[in-house]
């Protein structure tokens, strides 16, 4: 089955290559979306053995990613129907193509249990990602590709050379150098604690890279500023979650080694710098996309920052994970249809969006709902959690920077969502209207939001606790 979940994908890939009938090569993202979100709901009600436990597995984390990435990209993929009908202009054979190999590599990310393989798939959804940024093919985007293609490759380099160090602390300490999950977590007591400190080190600064963290989050604006909304949807939801998980490999790693003081102490202080960075930079930033890429970058610091303190805090960092992505994505969805409308993505050129195109202008303010954290939404539930999990483990700073930079994030948000939706509308009518396939996805998106912060079902529940449970080290 998870073989299946991953050739899926791959094949559809191949198929939108060679189909010349565009509509058929947008009807292959829904159909293999559902196929696959079926896939990974399946394995989640009735886990089963496979074939190759040492190279493809799930965990209850893994499991939690997969759930979240297929049913993103499910919601992505019914929004790209219309949208790529909209930009013929552009073509849609490397969009749709880009899209399944981008499924298909994150799946494999998600499912590998070996470090090696874990590296590849990361970096090939990474590098698949490339050309959808560039899809509107204007200087601006392909500066941004660019300087994604860079960041990417130097990330690319330090992740690889920390697994080496980790497969040489293995080889120092136990003799031996496969890196195989279970194997690395099995013998990590035994490995030689110096190696394993430098391998950790290269390897957080090369994922954290990937997740956008502060201060190694520089791609992160121009990518996200300058990709159409539908990838950024994709990079902030599914692309970021991934790299969270395979950070988390590394993590696990250290503390069966007995370095778990250490590593707490990176990523509380990894979480913080990228909290107080984001949510400053959110401040009078003009671009409406651009303010969500920033957004991003303090909500992988509170994804870190929970996990670091442990406890209640890191069971609400996997409950933001999953909140985030939901939400982030749909203020991507339709931040790209409020750019359509107005021609612009500039705040000062979006005003009235609220009787301009008042479906999406009405859904971008619930989006600013959600991702401050205002209660009801799911994200004010696992602030909450990772704020009282602070306060519970004596991180009483790190409650107080949290509390404040929360302050100034929705300081700044309320300034762009007060421009976009208020003030005086264009006379003239929107180059784009609302079309129900463009507001639906974004809306369930904020929907399941709202839903997980009034009430968690118990199995998903479940699977967030067990999860959490895997860095639970620390007293």
């Amino acid at each position: 089955m998870l073989i299946a979940l991953i050739a899926l994908p791959l094949v559809a890939a191949g198929s939108a290559l060679l189909l010349s009938d565009h509509r058929w090569r947008s009807a292959l993202l829904p159909i293999t979306g559902a196929l696959h979100m079926g896939l990974a709901l399946f394995l989640f009600i009735r886990p089963e053995t496979p074939l190759a436990p040492l190279w493809l597995d799930l965990d209850p984390l893994s499991t939690l990613v997969l759930l979240v990435t297929g049913g993103l990209f499910f919601a992505c993929a019914l929004y790209a129907l219309p949208y790529l009908r909209m930009r013929r202009e552009w073509g849609n054979r490397l969009m749709v193509a880009g899209q399944l190999a981008f499924l298909s590599a994150v799946s494999l990310a998600v499912a590998a249990r070996h470090l090696g393989l874990m590296w590849f798939a990361v970096e090939a959804s990474t590098f698949i990602s490339a050309p959808m940024i560039y899809f509107f093919r204007n200087p601006l985007s392909l500066e941004a590709t660019w300087k994604y293609l860079i960041n990417s490759a130097v990330s690319v380099a330090l992740a690889m050379l920390g697994i080496l160090f980790i497969a040489y602390a293995r080889l120092s300490g136990e003799g031996h150098t496969d890196l195989h999950l279970a194997h690395l977590l099995e013998h990590g007591a035994q490995f030689d604690v110096s190696w394993l400190k430098a391998g950790f080190a290269f390897y957080t600064v090369g994922f954290a890279t990937k997740m956008g963290l502060a201060p190694v989050h520089m791609w992160k604006p121009d990518a996200y500023g300058e990709a159409p909304g539908l990838v950024g949807a994709l990079m902030s939801g599914a692309l970021a979650a991934v790299a969270f998980l395979a950070l988390l490999r590394g993590v696990q790693i250290m503390d069966v080694a007995g370095q778990a003081e250490l590593t707490r102490a990176i990523l509380v202080g990894f979480g913080l710098i990228s909290i107080v960075i984001g949510a400053i930079s959110m401040v009078r930033q003009p671009d409406i996309k651009r303010l969500l890429a920033y957004s991003s970058v303090k909500h992988m610091g509170i994804l870190v920052l929970g996990v670091g303190i442990g406890g209640l805090a890191a069971y609400g960092a996997m409950l933001h994970l999953v909140c985030n992505a939901f939400a982030k994505s749909a203020a991507f969805l339709l931040s790209g249809n409020l750019q359509r409308s107005y021609g612009s993505k500039r705040l000062p050129d979006i005003q009235g969006a609220l009787t301009h195109v008042p479906a999406s202008g009405n859904l971008y303010l619930i989006s600013f709902l959600a991702l401050t954290g205002t209660p009801p939404f799911g994200l004010f539930i696992s602030e909450l959690l990772v704020f009282i999990g602070a306060l519970q483990r004596h991180y009483i700073p790190a409650a107080v920077i949290l509390l404040l930079s929360l302050g100034v994030a929705f300081v700044g948000f309320l300034q762009a969502v007060t421009r976009a939706t208020t003030g005086q509308a264009p006379d003239a009518r929107p180059a784009f209207r609302d079309h129900w396939l463009l507001v639906l996805p974004p809306a369930l998106l904020l929907l399941l939001t709202l839903l997980l912060g009034i009430t968690t079902p118990p199995p998903i529940a479940a699977l967030l606790a067990d999860a959490a449970a895997l860095f639970e080290v620390l007293p």
